[in-house]
């Protein structure tokens, strides 16, 4: 078992409510769970997302912790939390790190892998 090890899942669900795809607002939610599964406890410090759109857009996002929190994880634990992205496009993706700090001080990247945003409006 490796020291420092995160294992990160996403999930996400178009928000029909909250769009107006006339208008080229298309708002998805999405839930990440963050768990520990390294023999270190480790604090996440700050985000970085890439998120694009159909047509090759890119945004980049960083920012310190997440929805306001910067998570204490211990071995095992997990914490899972929901935010929300608006793209011009029906379709594109969200992929990016989570800047960690292990508690002897070491610092490393917890990957988020690629995931899809997809409302089902797409012909």
């Amino acid at each position: 078992m490796s020291d420092y090890s995160i294992k990160v899942t996403a999930q996400s669900q178009y928000q029909p409510d909250s769009s107006s795809p006339d208008e080229g607002r298309y708002v998805f939610a999405y839930t990440i769970s963050i768990e520990n599964q390294g023999a270190k406890a480790a604090q996440l410090l700050d985000r970085h997302w890439v998120i694009t759109d159909a047509d090759g857009k890119v945004q980049e996002v960083r920012g310190q912790g997440v929805v306001g929190e910067q998570p204490h994880l211990r071995p095992g634990e997990s914490f899972e939390y929901t935010s929300g992205t608006i793209l011009t496009t029906p379709l594109g993706s969200m992929q990016g790190a989570y800047g960690m700090v292990a508690e002897d001080g070491t610092r490393f990247k917890a990957e988020v892998p690629v995931f899809s945003l997809a409302s089902a409006r797409i012909h």
